[in-house]
């Protein structure tokens, strides 16, 4: 499981994944001096480290390096929510609090998204999610006479 970029780092590898191509120390060197006063060798160290711990991979070019990513930045945001939800005790409550923290858009996101990994009526089981029941099709069948009643 990956741990959570400190700030250098996720601003190295902010450019890395934008520029989606091979970049050297001088190319983000150039783009973080824009922001910040920083040392060609403090952007080295950063993108050594990078590599060591697997997030880019790295080429000689003449007497420099050029890297690329490894992964996306949609990988490594996953993979951070699957950590924290995976070291909750209670990650129904966990996902419950998530949810209640999104806004309106975030939360169609996801409703997008979970629509997108999720198996098509045609696919699915009989009474999964994603296949209509008889109420939801607009049949009025009658209730099963097997099932319990709830006293309502």
């Amino acid at each position: 499981m990956p741990r959570q970029l400190g700030d250098l780092e996720d601003a190295v590898m902010t450019r890395v994944w934008q520029w989606n191509r091979p970049v050297t120390v001088r190319e983000v060197l150039e783009d973080l001096q824009q922001e910040r006063s920083i040392a060609y060798t403090t952007v080295m160290t950063v993108m050594d480290n990078l590599h060591q711990k697997g997030w880019v991979r790295r080429e000689v070019d003449g007497r420099a390096y050029r890297y690329t990513a490894v992964s996306t930045r949609a990988a490594y945001s996953a993979a951070l929510m699957n950590e924290a939800w995976s070291l909750s005790d209670n990650p129904a409550a966990a996902l419950v609090a998530f949810f209640g923290m999104m806004s309106a858009e975030q939360r169609e996101a996801l409703q997008d998204a979970v629509r997108m990994v999720s198996p098509g009526p045609a696919e699915s089981a009989p009474g999964n999610p994603g296949e209509p029941t008889a109420d939801a099709a607009g049949d009025d069948a009658p209730a099963d006479d097997a099932a319990p009643e709830s006293g309502r």
